[in-house]
């Protein structure tokens, strides 16, 4: 297992990978997603490969960003075989490394509502619900 810098090649397996964890939304177009990431702070986005047969399998991904407050963690994903292996805690770990470097005092996540099973993991890797209620605004549609 490996833990690596996103690369164009990668994307294709991304997009599978989000699919089968769940993270797709019709409202999220998640090649624009990845454009927009590789735009800003690209190399905060890592993801985990498996060598096999001299092929690499994407089995896990993690968006990290930084605008000067706060870190931010998103698409958080690990391949449902390998959940459960310490994978998802590597990813976070490495973000949260990569952001403190950089002077980052907080991080932050969101989690969908929908998605409740998931607060559970996030509380066991030290994360809390913050007094705030998440907001959003669409400035350009996905769709």
């Amino acid at each position: 297992m490996q833990i690596r810098p996103y690369l164009p090649k990668d994307e294709d397996q991304i997009i599978d990978l989000w699919h089968a964890c769940g993270l797709i939304v019709p409202w999220n177009d998640p090649k624009k997603d990845i454009a927009r990431k590789l735009a800003v702070n690209p190399e905060l986005f890592i993801v985990a490969v498996q060598n096999t047969n001299e092929t690499e399998q994407v089995v896990g991904s993690v968006m990290g960003g930084y605008e000067g407050h706060r870190g931010w963690i998103n698409y958080l994903a690990v391949l449902p075989d390998h959940q459960g292996t310490g994978l998802g805690r590597k990813l976070i770990e490495q973000t949260e490394a990569s952001l403190l470097a950089l002077g980052c005092p907080k991080v932050n996540l969101q989690v969908r509502s929908t998605n409740t099973h998931i607060v559970e993991y996030y509380r066991s890797l030290g994360y809390s619900e913050d007094n705030a209620i998440g907001m959003g605004k669409r400035l350009i549609p996905d769709t």
